[in-house]
């Protein structure tokens, strides 16, 4: 009895130690904490008492939100102001009025995520990692988000004249850009006829609020024309709500599916499961009876690599293109007390197989890199330029006419007689004025065919890929 008094003894001075010790270590934290936040007052007085520039305490602490948000070193961990939290509302809105252009603040330049499908942005072609250095005449450099999509908002018809430097050409593009009142209507759909076989294609260009709604309508009109194949197309798909991919998922599979982990900063993992539904079945019936494809590229970003991820390791679909852009983590986001929002990346994301694709990407199973003139900017080209000159506009110029198959044998802008006899072709074929020169009228032709050529889908070589390996599955 005396030995377990004491036993009990020990384990109780034993206990009494640990909260001493534990308190202590919390109550040091504390005052630490007190310490730091009674520097930041400190500055905060400091500066308002002192500076000789005009700024208000509001806009102390909204730098300094931003500063802390920043420190992280997260492109995707974000504070927004209240004006910028409304206007990041609206990019999965049903409406808005914009030119269709998702940013992302790194290191204080502000980077193109991807524009969204079909909106002025794209046709534009304004492209995943450009940098946006200026807006109309205002420099970006040392702007805060906030200011920069203060400038970027406006009203419908208005015309943005952008500066982008576009990494890949290691130069500055100069783009005009109009307003335009944009549906957010995800989802389009098109049926494909090669040789008596119908296709599926649908294109999904974000994965928004009614996302799914519009997956669902758009499988109901194409099983109506008994299609065969299924390509979708999350090309330049900056991501979205993950909650919209699990529904979409969901339509692939009758019963509980892991299509995603989740894993927080302690390294705990939770599976992301389909929903089993008794109205999903005939869906996923004539899913799993087809081929399918998914068109990726390097603007395939977030939640369209959770859904391409998913797919690839089901074995249920063949990823044609290049190699998705590597965004694995997802965020979360807080309101805050002066009516702005933070965003944190709270969790990273793992295919089914649990591959971490952040900053690697999702490979294709096929790859297909892209026609050259799809990611020919279009550029805003003007002036008059003859036989030996030099010019940016003759330089682009000398490119598009290489991809569109005339024999250019230069391509830095000397405008030399080999570029006349090529500039003279093509005048005549578009019945333009006779002669040798490059003007606006041959510039306007010139944008003109570079369009055309995009937009006709026998040049896009990734969904040619994509057509043939269907048409090779039916055989």
């Amino acid at each position: 009895m005396r030995k377990s008094r004491i036993f009990l003894l020990v384990i109780a001075v034993v206990v009494a130690v640990g909260i001493f010790f534990g308190y202590n270590k919390l109550q040091k934290k504390d005052q630490k904490e007190q310490a730091n936040f009674a520097v930041v007052n400190e500055l905060h007085d400091l500066i308002t008492a002192e500076t000789v520039y005009d700024i208000t305490s509001e806009k102390l602490v909204e730098g300094a939100l931003r500063g802390m948000a920043n420190a992280i070193n997260d492109p995707y961990s974000t504070y927004y102001t209240e004006q910028e939290a409304a206007f990041n509302k609206q990019t999965l809105a049903s409406e808005r009025v914009g030119i269709g252009l998702e940013l992302s603040e790194v290191n204080g330049k502000f980077i193109v995520v991807a524009p969204v499908k079909a909106s002025p942005a794209e046709k534009a072609g304004i492209r995943p990692l450009d940098e946006l250095v200026q807006v109309n005449d205002t420099r970006l450099e040392g702007m805060t988000f906030s200011e920069v999509m203060k400038l970027m908002q406006g009203k419908e018809g208005e015309t943005l004249e952008l500066v982008l430097f576009r990494p890949e050409l290691d130069s500055h593009i100069k783009l005009s850009v109009k307003r335009e009142k944009l549906k957010n209507t995800t989802v389009q759909t098109q049926l494909l006829e090669v040789e008596d076989v119908k296709i599926g294609y649908i294109m999904i260009s974000l994965f928004a609020e009614k996302t799914a709604e519009e997956w669902k309508n758009a499988l109901d009109i194409l099983f109506e024309k008994d299609i065969e194949g299924l390509i979708i197309d999350v090309r330049d798909n900056p991501g979205g709500y993950l909650h919209s991919v699990a529904q979409m998922m969901s339509m692939f599979e009758k019963k509980e599916t892991i299509f995603a982990y989740m894993q927080n900063h302690e390294g705990a993992t939770e599976p992301l499961k389909t929903k089993s539904s008794e109205a999903f079945e005939p869906y996923a019936k004539q899913l799993q009876s087809m081929p399918i494809i998914i068109l990726q590229n390097e603007g395939s970003a977030s939640a369209s690599e959770v859904f391409a991820g998913a797919l690839q390791d089901w074995k249920r679909a063949v990823l044609i293109g290049v190699t998705s852009f590597g965004k694995g983590t997802v965020q979360q986001t807080w309101e805050l007390q002066n009516g702005g929002e933070v965003k944190l990346s709270t969790n990273k994301w793992l295919t089914p197989s649990k591959r971490w694709i952040h900053q690697v990407g999702i490979e294709p199973d096929l790859e297909v890199e892209q026609h050259p003139l799809f990611k020919m900017e279009q550029k805003l080209l003007k002036g008059r330029f003859e036989v030996g000159e030099y010019s940016e506009e003759l330089a682009y110029s000398q490119r598009v006419l290489s991809e569109l198959g005339y024999n250019i044998g230069r391509t830095d802008g000397f405008f030399d007689m080999d570029t006349a006899n090529e500039v003279e072709k093509f005048r005549k074929k578009y019945d333009l004025q006779d002669g040798r020169h490059v003007d606006e009228v041959f510039f306007r032709e010139l944008t003109a065919q570079l369009q055309k050529f995009k937009q006709d889908p026998v040049n896009d070589m990734q969904l040619q890929m994509g057509v043939s390996f269907i048409m090779h599955q039916l055989e």
